[in-house]
Parts: structure tokens; C-alpha cells; sequence
């Protein structure tokens, strides 16, 4: 009896073991694999991206802090910068780094990289450029200088995505004189072949990032120009350098509106009185909103995962994911529909935002292209397309003290599928709608310009099919 049960048990097993060699294979890429820890994981940041940016566990990081006494607020775990350091000039080439994105291999990777509706989210792509332009830095200036994000120079979109692929992220130092600030030009495009190079119809999208050194200025190497190439970047660092200390005194903080300005300013102001007149038959369209009723607005507390390179700080690319879907959001709720991006323009970090702190964003449409029309005796030319400016405007409250700093302020320009207007009402809202429209003339003048040599003809106006946002 005993030998028989054994004789079915070993033919039950040996049927199981049969049915299982007729399931297919699962392919490796579908499988996820679990870790019992996850070393050096981040939200949102690449993972290649996420080991060089974040070198000790928050939980190390805070018993530190508390052991010895250190004061975030102040610094951001600042190294000690050797008296004796070697200064030469250095090649462009020694900062270039590169990172490959996965995205079609990698099913769960491209998990992280989707919206909704099966999208490229751009905002998660910010993320990855802030951080790659953290390594690119950090490889020019060595790990003893404290460098942190000063200004986004400019994004712009050269060729839209039409299909998912691996994207290549790729940067280097393209402008450093040797003080206290470089820029590091940052470019995204389909992964090429192995042993080929990128092509210039592949390339997604531009920027330059501003670095500078956290806390007491300090001396970085300069740069040394070997080829044609390379002068020509550095010369268009130099260009964008001085461009933005002319602008600087250009400001309407600084200078008043200039006549053409001030004469659209007062056609508006008139325009808004007669849609009120009851003795004219002028009434505002249902397509033009005013600027107070566009606003949107986010708090949120700043946690450990989103850290700098330095522990106790935000790092840049979070607050543009941030910013980024804000401003996606408000542009939405304005017109209705779903917004394409265009381009980031030039933007500035004002000042740090701490771990543990609140932060607080409001964005607001400024300006759409075409505007409202000035003639208060004109009809409003229709138009199948806007182009559609949002500011954010960013500020970090601590808790603990109550202070309140502002940190930034980002314009992002989408592009919209419907005739839609925007019209200030306040003279501050005049302002920003006048600031606003220097700066699309700005971005458009200057498409052209960027890494690449992307002509202002091959620039993407957001009208396009495109699998990004």
C-alpha cells in the first residue's frame, strides 16, 4: 500500500512538472524584481542619476545633524574647500556625461515616466536634467565645492517625440571663466545605435543650467577651448551671461513701461471700460478671461526624498516638476483643453528651500499670443491656436519661525488648441502681463540659438503630434 501511494505521488509531480515546461517564459524585462531594501532610491529621479546626487541615507544624514549641532538654515552641508586646490584649465570633454533611459526596454522604468493618458511627462524629464547637470558640475569642479542650481538659462523643444524610444541625456560644461559660476549645456534625444552618434533630427530638447557655488564664493577651473565647436558654445554662454545683466537693468522693477508698451496698457484700460458702458453695444467675448480669474495655487511640505546632493535642501529639478505641472494645470483649467509644451524661459533660483519647510505656488496666465486686440473699436481676430504664457511664482515659509522667502519664478509657454485671451485688470497685473510679453518676444527672437544649432524654421511651435506632454 505504502509503495503504490509513493508510485501516485511521484506520477502527480512528474505531470506538474510537465504542465509547467509548457508555460511560456515570462520575458526579464516584464518580470519586477523585489528588493528587501532599495539603496539610494528617490522619487522621480533616474536611478543611475539618484546614486551620484544622494550620497547618505536621510536617517544617517539627521543623526548627524543632530550630533554635531548643524544648522541647515545656514549652509548645506558645506565642505571644506582645500586652500591648495589645482586650478587649471580644464576640457569640456572632461565634464560630458551620459545617461541612457530605457524607456521601450523597460516597462516599469517607463511606469514613472507616464501621465495619464500614456504621455512623456516633461516634468519628470526636468528632474533627470537637474540632476545630470549636478554630475556634470560636480566633474568639473571636484566634490570638494558645495555647487547648487542658480537659473534655468532656457528650454526649448527641437524635435518632438513621436514614439516611445530610450532617450539620451547627455551635458557638459560649455562656459566657465574660472569664478564662482559655470553653465552646463544639457540636451535630450533618442538614444542612438551602438558606436553611432546622435542625429540632429533626434534631438528633443535643449537647455543650459547655471551652477553656482553654494555659501562664500570660491574659484572654479576655467574651461579650455579646443575646436571650433566648442568656441562656439562658449561663446553662446558668454552671450547668455552678458544678456542677463543687460536685462537685469531693463526691469520693470527698474524702469518704467516704454511708450509702446504704455500706449497698449491704456487701450486695454479704455477697452475694459466700454465693455461695462451700457450706452455701447461692446461687450467682453466669452473667450477672453481676466488675469485674477486664472490663478492656481499648491502648498506642500518638503521631504527628505527630494533632497540635494547636500542633505538638508530641495534640489532644483523638484521644484520644476513641480512648477512645470502646476503651470500644465492652470493653462488646462484656463482654456479647457489639453496644453503641448513649448518652452521654458529663463528662470532664476532666489534662494534655498530647506528640508522639513513649507512651500508655496501660484500660477497665474500672463500673456496669450495673439493678445487682446489694442483698438477698442476692433473685433478680436480669431485664431485656431494660442500660445499661452503661465508664470509661477514660488515662496517657502519655515515652520518653525514663520519667515517667509520668495525661491523663484518660472514662466512656462504652452501651445493650445482653441482661440483663448487673457486681460489684466490691476496695474500689478499690467506688469506682468507687460513682463510676460517681453519675454515671448525674447523666446521667439532667440529659438534659433541653442545647442544643436537648431534653426528657429525646425523649432517645434506645440501644434505637432507628439507622444510628450
Amino acid at each position: 500500500m505504502v509503495i503504490w501511494r509513493c508510485r501516485a505521488v511521484l506520477r502527480g509531480f512528474q505531470a506538474r512538472t510537465r504542465q509547467l515546461r509548457r508555460v511560456p517564459a515570462i520575458p526579464q524585462q516584464l518580470v519586477r524584481k523585489l528588493h528587501t531594501s532599495s539603496p539610494c532610491y528617490t522619487d522621480g529621479v533616474y536611478r543611475a542619476l539618484t546614486d551620484q546626487r544622494v550620497k547618505v541615507p536621510w536617517v544617517e544624514a539627521l543623526r548627524k545633524q543632530r550630533e554635531e549641532g548643524y544648522d541647515p538654515t545656514k549652509a548645506s552641508c558645506k565642505p571644506a574647500t582645500p586652500a591648495n586646490r589645482k586650478l587649471e584649465p580644464k576640457k569640456m570633454s572632461d565634464s560630458y556625461h551620459r545617461v541612457v533611459l530605457p524607456l521601450a526596454q523597460d516597462p516599469w522604468l517607463l511606469d514613472s515616466y507616464l501621465n495619464a493618458s500614456g504621455h512623456i511627462r516633461f516634468g519628470t524629464i526636468f528632474m533627470d536634467l537637474d540632476a545630470l547637470s549636478g554630475v556634470v558640475a560636480y566633474k568639473h569642479t571636484g566634490d570638494h565645492v558645495t555647487t547648487v542650481t542658480a537659473a534655468v538659462d532656457r528650454i526649448t523643444i527641437n524635435h518632438p517625440l513621436r514614439e516611445i524610444c530610450d532617450l539620451e541625456l547627455s551635458g557638459q560644461v560649455t562656459y566657465a571663466t574660472g569664478r564662482s559660476s559655470m553653465e552646463v549645456s544639457v540636451q535630450v534625444a533618442k538614444a542612438p545605435g551602438e558606436g553611432q552618434k546622435v542625429k540632429k533630427e533626434d534631438i528633443l530638447m535643449t537647455c543650459a543650467f547655471t551652477m553656482i557655488n553654494h555659501g562664500r564664493p570660491v574659484a572654479i577651473s576655467p574651461l579650455q577651448v579646443e575646436n571650433p565647436e566648442e568656441r562656439r558654445l562658449y561663446d553662446l554662454g558668454e552671450k547668455n551671461s552678458k544678456q542677463k545683466k543687460r536685462l537685469a537693468k531693463t526691469a520693470l522693477l527698474k524702469q518704467t513701461p516704454n511708450d509702446e508698451e504704455s500706449d497698449l496698457i491704456h487701450a486695454m484700460w479704455i477697452k475694459q471700460l466700454d465693455y461695462h458702458n451700457p450706452n455701447l453695444p461692446i461687450r467682453k467675448p466669452e473667450n477672453v478671461i481676466y488675469m485674477d480669474l486664472t490663478k492656481v495655487q499648491s502648498t506642500q511640505i518638503m521631504q527628505p526624498q527630494y533632497r540635494n546632493r547636500h542633505n538638508f535642501m530641495i534640489f532644483g529639478g523638484f521644484l520644476l516638476k513641480q512648477t512645470f505641472e502646476l503651470a500644465f494645470c492652470c493653462v488646462a483649467s484656463f482654456s479647457h483643453t489639453r496644453p503641448t509644451f513649448v518652452s521654458l524661459d529663463p528662470s532664476t533660483f532666489e534662494n534655498p528651500v530647506p528640508v522639513g519647510s513649507v512651500l508655496y505656488l501660484t500660477a497665474t496666465i500672463a500673456y496669450t499670443d495673439p493678445p487682446v486686440s489694442a483698438n477698442p473699436d476692433g473685433e478680436e481676430k480669431a485664431s485656431k491656436y494660442t500660445r499661452v504664457q503661465v508664470r509661477v511664482d514660488t515662496k517657502v515659509r519655515n515652520i518653525e519661525h514663520g519667515e517667509t522667502k520668495p525661491t523663484g519664478q518660472f514662466s512656462y509657454t504652452f501651445t493650445v488648441e482653441r482661440d483663448i485671451k487673457v486681460m489684466p485688470r490691476t496695474y500689478s497685473e499690467f506688469m506682468i502681463w507687460v513682463d510676460a510679453r517681453r519675454r515671448g518676444e525674447r523666446v521667439t527672437a532667440t529659438l534659433g540659438e541653442h545647442d544643436g544649432g537648431i534653426s528657429s524654421e525646425g523649432s517645434d511651435d506645440g501644434k505637432k503630434e507628439r507622444v510628450t506632454e
